[in-house]
């Protein structure tokens, strides 16, 4: 198992609320280097967890206090998962398929939640254009080194100027109504009648009476 260590965040009660003013955040960099480089998407998840722990009156989690509702999986989660300390392994990450640059956040003891929205009006590509030029061409892999420095170069303007802009301006951020996911549970493990490997009886399927994985399973349909 891999643990990620943050030496500039400090460690909270099991209460996630907490009356703390003067919360410590992990840093940007920490995120970067977590994630492997600075881009825009990055510092959209940075700046959104820290408005939601913010909003809430929290701190990091520890173990499942906290819970975090992300809609896409770009790079901001990477950020979201360090500044919260939610992730898939502890069960209180929880990942909906909706391409949408919006972040919950869930605090089980307030039963407080905050929704963070990244704004339509707020235009990543207006603060250097020149990106966009470059763009294509890096991710293409037919861009010089010149090129491919100077997009790094700009990339990383663009996260300074979006870490110097007012939350407000970026992000709608409100209290919400939210369901509360049950915590992480253990479930029995079952052998798959066709490959013999074990998966958890929660996601099994069952085919011709046996219990067949997911992978293994023949999914039936029209067509439809």
């Amino acid at each position: 198992m891999y643990y990620y260590i943050l030496q500039s965040v400090i460690i909270m009660s099991s209460d996630c609320s907490t009356e703390n003013t003067t919360r410590e955040f992990a840093s940007f960099e920490d995120a970067a280097k977590f994630h492997g480089h600075v881009c825009p998407g990055l510092t959209i998840g940075y700046i959104a967890a820290k408005a939601g722990i913010e909003k809430l009156e929290t701190e990091r989690d520890i173990d499942e206090e906290l819970v975090t509702i992300v809609e896409n999986d770009a790079c901001g989660v990477d950020a979201v998962q360090v500044l919260t300390g939610c992730t898939i392994g502890k069960g209180n990450l929880i990942y909906k398929d909706h391409a949408k640059q919006v972040f919950t956040f869930i605090c089980r003891e307030s039963k407080k939640a905050v929704r963070v929205a990244l704004k339509a009006s707020f235009n990543i590509d207006s603060i250097d254009p020149k990106v966009s030029e470059l763009r294509p061409k890096v991710m293409s892999g037919t861009a010089t080194e010149e090129e491919v420095k100077e997009f790094r170069e700009r990339m990383d303007g663009i996260s300074v100027t979006m870490r110097n802009t007012p939350v407000e301006e970026m992000f709608e951020v409100k209290f919400v109504d939210a369901k509360i996911p049950g915590k992480a549970r253990i479930f029995n493990s079952l052998q798959c009648a066709k490959c013999g490997e074990m998966m958890a009886e929660s996601r099994t399927r069952v085919q011709n009476g046996e219990y067949i994985c997911i992978p293994c399973y023949e999914e039936y349909n029209r067509g439809w």
